[in-house]
């Protein structure tokens, strides 16, 4: 009876087929190929990455080194020495000629007319040739067009009369010992052509001294016709000379007699004193 009984209660609330009833009493049946995210990782190996292979950098070229260059307007017989402890503007206007026209000048009474027309062309001489008489001298002549320039930097004095030497095949005026002294730069080594632009460095200067072999009991001796000088060796004597007297219109700095332009005209001026070369 009891057993009857449940089956009535079960009848009642549940008809055939019913899907609450089969939920119930329906147990799932697991799905063999089925697993969980942890298993279906675990099963599935790991892929390694491919490294990527890095570009190559192109190797990139050592900068060419500048060429040696030198150029040297001295020649035999260009020489000439002071005949007066005064007259070495004079005498460097002598060898600037000798260094680039067909005759040679030497003669006491042409270095005397010489260092008279620069006294007259001097700007406050005192009595003297002062680098200012010293380019108009030359200007006039004919060696070429020569200025006097002040330049504050001694590398960069270096450079510029290198370039003018270069550029106009003419000698440059050394104004040396402050003021009181006059030089012809008749050529000079580098490396790197001045013509061809700014990438080049004086490693040596050509001079002649037209005080030779004296020299100076203050600045030193004088260096043979046509030595080749470091720029360091130079500047014992080389300074540079601040304004004043003759010089107040520049501002201080290393003191060029510098060729502006190429040899103009030759010219016989004054006649006296020529020699053959």
């Amino acid at each position: 009876m009891a057993a009857l009984a449940l089956l009535l209660v079960v009848t009642a609330c549940s008809a055939p087929g019913d899907p609450a009833l089969v939920a119930s009493t329906t147990r799932p049946t697991p799905d063999p190929t089925a697993g969980s995210a942890a298993d279906t990782a675990e099963a599935t190996p790991a892929t390694t990455p491919v490294p990527t292979a890095l570009p190559t950098p192109e190797p990139t070229a050592a900068p060419t080194p500048a060429a040696p260059f030198a150029m040297n307007l001295f020649r035999d017989g260009a020489f000439v020495q002071q005949y007066t402890f005064d007259w070495c503007v004079a005498a460097s206007v002598q060898m600037a000629w000798n260094m680039v026209m067909p005759q040679a000048r030497t003669l006491r009474d042409d270095q005397q007319a010489l260092w008279e027309l620069a006294r007259d062309r001097s700007s406050n001489a005192h009595g003297g040739a002062n680098p200012f008489g010293w380019a108009a001298v030359l200007t006039e002549i004919g060696v070429g067009s020569y200025d006097v320039v002040s330049v504050d930097d001694y590398e960069q004095a270096l450079r510029t009369a290198a370039r003018a030497l270069r550029l106009t095949q003419r000698p440059v005026g050394l104004v040396m010992w402050s003021g009181r002294h006059a030089w012809v730069m008749s050529g000079f080594e580098a490396l790197g052509d001045p013509a061809l632009g700014d990438d080049f460095t004086v490693t040596g200067i050509r001079v002649v001294d037209p005080l030779y072999p004296y020299g100076s009991a203050s600045w030193g001796p004088s260096p043979s016709p046509n030595s080749l000088l470091t720029p360091a060796q130079l500047a014992t004597q080389f300074v540079v000379r601040e304004p004043r007297r003759w010089s107040s219109g520049l501002g201080a700095g290393y003191l060029l007699v510098l060729p502006s332009t190429p040899l103009t005209a030759w010219r016989d001026v004054p006649a006296r004193g020529l020699t053959a070369a």
